[in-house]
């Protein structure tokens, strides 16, 4: 069995010890794919399972706040965190703001064809209402709240008091925030922005994360009182087949 299955597996195991667990997409293993040339399409199911699994789920109290992050840089997260935005807004047909959060990395703006002027730094070190930092995107019901200005002590204002406040704004103005969020094996970001939202996504990148970083992360998570909403093994070359993965 696919190392990367057995994690996957016990990240879930840990997600069910919540009192109100949400159901984990897992992945299926290496071992039960079949060739497939579509990955776009295959980013494209995987998100609408996230979407209604976790936010349009029969849950009493679904969450509205998520991070999503990648155990290690080049894991495909903002990919994932961009595909399941717009698939959110689509399908709620509520508004729905997506959150570049990664400060190290940026990548959302770029995704969408837009630029990365007046986001999130500047709505932390400003006091204009946070509708003033966002912007529409081409998607009906859909914003993007760039990082903005970028400085090295950006990242510190993830912990700020502010920040908190610019969360509990966004709550007020949008149904659903996705925030794009920087690697945990290598900045605490995730940590901090986790513990003011409703939980997290985890990310990993088949045939590079390596089980040991995961497994620390998800001790980390845990100690952190971050719930794990689903575990994604993302940048797989071939998907299985629908009538496959049914079965499992």
């Amino acid at each position: 069995m696919s190392k990367h299955f057995e994690l996957l597996q016990e990240l879930e195991k840990e997600q069910s010890r919540h009192s109100n667990p949400i159901p984990v997409p897992v992945f299926p293993p290496e071992e039960l794919v079949a060739k497939s040339s579509d990955q776009s399409r295959w980013v494209t199911d995987e998100a609408l399972r996230l979407v209604q699994q976790i936010f349009l789920s029969q849950t009493q109290d679904p969450p509205r706040v998520v991070v999503f992050a990648g155990v290690a840089h080049r894991s495909g997260c903002s990919q994932i965190s961009a595909s399941v935005a717009e698939t959110l807004a689509k399908h709620s047909n509520k508004p729905v703001c997506l959150v570049e959060a990664n400060f190290r990395s940026p990548a959302l703006p770029e995704m969408f064809g837009t630029t990365n002027h007046y986001g999130l730094t500047d709505a932390l070190l400003r006091k204009e209402p946070i509708t003033s930092f966002v912007k529409p995107l081409h998607q009906e019901n859909l914003w993007l709240l760039s990082s903005g200005k970028l400085a090295e002590d950006s990242p510190e204002l993830l912990s700020s008091t502010h920040f908190q406040e610019r969360i509990t704004q966004l709550r007020q103005q949008f149904d659903f925030v996705i925030i794009d969020a920087p690697p945990l094996t290598q900045y605490s970001d995730a940590v901090a922005i986790g513990q003011r939202t409703d939980g997290l996504v985890l990310v990993l990148e088949a045939n590079s994360t390596r089980r040991e970083a995961a497994s620390a992360i998800t001790q980390n998570l845990r100690a952190a009182d971050i719930p794990i909403l689903a575990a994604v093994l993302n940048k797989r070359t071939f998907p299985i087949p629908e009538q496959i993965y049914k079965r499992i």
